[in-house]
């Protein structure tokens, strides 16, 4: 009989490896690391609990070091199910052809990334000239792929527009580069910042946002297209079935910043896609 705990990684060097089991009788999940590992564990134990009463199995969790990984492990079926941006479901679909995305949160249909900074001259982007600028990972939609090509559509292009261009690969780390002056400016998705600043871990009297990108698709949790349609389907149902009336639920929803999920299709992310190979993303 299978023991029906939760299997956590922490500790764990944080790489895809053999941790991911391929046995069907374990989900296997990962994240986009858009914000530190710690963070990414403490936010999904209560979910990961959630899903292996609903689903009756155990569920395993492991942070990876970059965006890709999350990638190579659904192509690979390392991963089952993955918390992806926008962009990197759009590099998922690509590259396996067939990954699905399940749900998402009603937010992420009209997302928004907040651009930042700690000086107080700056009014707008055209103020960034010749400035330093942090972007999150390469591959993150709210942190690069939509404030660029955002910036690109205005006539700005980012490596004629800042003296230095940084990748800082989190969105919490691109507020603390600009918070202690690493940077003279960042972008972040809204949600984080809206979370750090309501946690009191970025000082509002330091940083400030000066500009908001247009509202695009971004998040949703997918699974790798070739999962047992019947697991696909109850994963799709938990998820679901999550009630901001039930106290419980909501403690994991606000942990993901959920209001609720709702189902989303591939179609969603076709204006991702096309942003990606606009800004030369996508070959």
């Amino acid at each position: 009989m299978i023991r029906r705990t939760l299997s956590w990684a922490a500790g764990v060097a944080l790489c895809l490896s053999s941790s991911f089991s391929l046995a069907a009788d374990v989900l296997n999940v990962s994240a986009i690391p858009d914000e530190a590992p710690t963070e990414l564990l403490r936010k999904f134990k209560p979910l990961g609990a959630y899903l292996e009463q609903q689903l009756g199995m155990p569920v395993q969790f492991t942070p990876v070091t970059d965006y890709a990984g999350v990638v190579e492990a659904l192509a690979s079926d390392r991963v089952d199910l993955a918390w992806l941006g926008g962009f990197t479901f759009v590099q998922a679909r690509i590259k396996t052809g067939n990954a699905i995305p399940l749900v998402q949160r009603e937010q992420d249909a009209t997302f928004t990334s907040k651009f930042i900074t700690s000086d107080a001259s700056v009014k707008s982007v055209a103020d960034l000239k010749g400035k330093t600028f942090a972007f999150g990972s390469p591959s993150s939609t709210s942190g690069h792929l939509m404030p660029r090509y955002f910036m690109q559509q205005d006539g700005q292009v980012p490596e004629q527009l800042f003296s230095r261009i940084a990748f800082s690969g989190a969105h919490d780390a691109t507020a603390a580069w600009v918070e202690s002056g690493k940077v003279s400016a960042g972008v972040l998705n809204a949600s984080v910042w809206d979370k750090l600043v309501a946690a009191g871990k970025v000082d509002t009297s330091k940083v400030h946002v000066f500009a908001t990108t247009k509202p695009y698709y971004d998040y949703n949790w997918t699974v790798r297209g070739n999962l047992d349609p019947a697991l696909t389907a109850k994963i799709k149902a938990a998820f679901l079935a999550l009630d901001p009336a039930n106290p419980e639920h909501k403690a994991i929803l606000d942990l993901q910043a959920a209001s609720r999920f709702i189902e989303t299709a591939p179609e969603n992310y076709q204006g991702i896609e096309a942003a990606a190979r606009s800004a030369g993303l996508l070959q």
